[in-house]
């Protein structure tokens, strides 16, 4: 075959593929090229809009590295993730999900509870406590609970690591026997997403800003039961309606309260005023 035209050239391409091997990847491809190709017929695409196109995707990829990945920051922020979290994650009973983000680090340090992990980063001190239970309402002890946030100006640990001295504000604790969990750190505060890159770029052409409302990240995992990838967001936030990256869930919004200097809920003596948390995280059963 050859000759072809923008009428003919989808079929030609799925001419092409219809060898593959695995079913599922058939499917991924055959739809990949037909709705890619409509989409292109479309819009007209001219060949200077296709080579930029090109560009911005190279420069994507060029921008990611150990501590950032631009192309999970061009997913969010054209609701991708989100989309196929609503499609993979339907709640059930359980703690609703929303997006990993971009600042996940693998295997943090392990703390025990009711440990300080705030770090070299600056804030008002925050005492975030819970339970992780299973949908019957049983505690679900052993927990792998991870946990991770940004400083006082929206900052997280790996965008600063020589200002805080390592990772900070970032940790895993397991739970107890009766599935609690409990550690000090401080409050978050929003952020704007990274915008010094292509993504940046795309935000402000479309006239939109990039800024997260304040939460505490939550991924949650046990044996029996499916991983959940969380926030737990601030009451009161002023972008909760407009998180650039779609992941406000009202069932995620956590309600932070602030007390005066004293005693905190540990017995712990505080010298200033400081914040306290509690949210109750639920687990579905992992698929049989």
């Amino acid at each position: 075959m050859r000759n072809f035209n923008e009428n003919t050239i989808t079929d030609a391409v799925l001419d092409r593929i219809k060898n593959t091997s695995d079913p599922r990847l058939k499917q991924i491809f055959n739809s990949l090229v037909r709705h890619m190709h409509d989409f292109v017929r479309d819009v007209r695409l001219t060949d200077a809009e296709w080579a930029f196109a090109i560009d911005f995707l190279t420069r994507t990829g060029q921008k990611c590295d150990g501590n950032r990945q631009e192309f999970i920051l061009l997913s969010d922020t054209l609701g991708v993730s989100m989309l196929v979290d609503a499609i993979n994650h339907g709640s059930g009973g359980s703690t609703e999900t929303t997006v990993l983000g971009p600042f996940y680090v693998q295997n943090p340090p392990e703390y025990p509870l009711g440990a300080d992990i705030h770090g070299g980063m600056k804030g008002e001190p925050l005492y975030a406590e819970g339970r992780v239970l299973s949908l019957d309402g049983k505690p679900v002890a052993n927990a792998i609970v991870d946990v991770w946030h940004s400083d006082q100006e929206g900052y997280y640990d790996v965008q600063q690591i020589d200002k805080v001295g390592g990772l900070s504000g970032r940790a895993r604790f397991r739970t107890d026997k009766d599935g609690k969990y409990r550690f000090w750190s401080i409050k978050p505060a929003a952020y704007p997403i990274p915008y010094d890159g292509p993504v940046g770029e795309m935000l402000t052409v479309q006239k939109r800003h990039p800024w997260r409302p304040a939460h505490v990240h939550f991924m949650i995992e046990a044996p029996g039961f499916e991983k959940l990838a969380t926030h737990v967001f601030v009451d009161g936030d002023q972008y909760l309606d407009s998180d650039a990256v779609f992941g406000v869930k009202d069932t995620l919004i956590g309600s932070f309260v602030k007390h005066d200097a004293g005693s905190g809920p540990d017995g712990r003596a505080i010298d200033t005023s400081y914040w306290t948390m509690t949210y109750v995280f639920t687990l579905a059963p992992a698929p049989s």
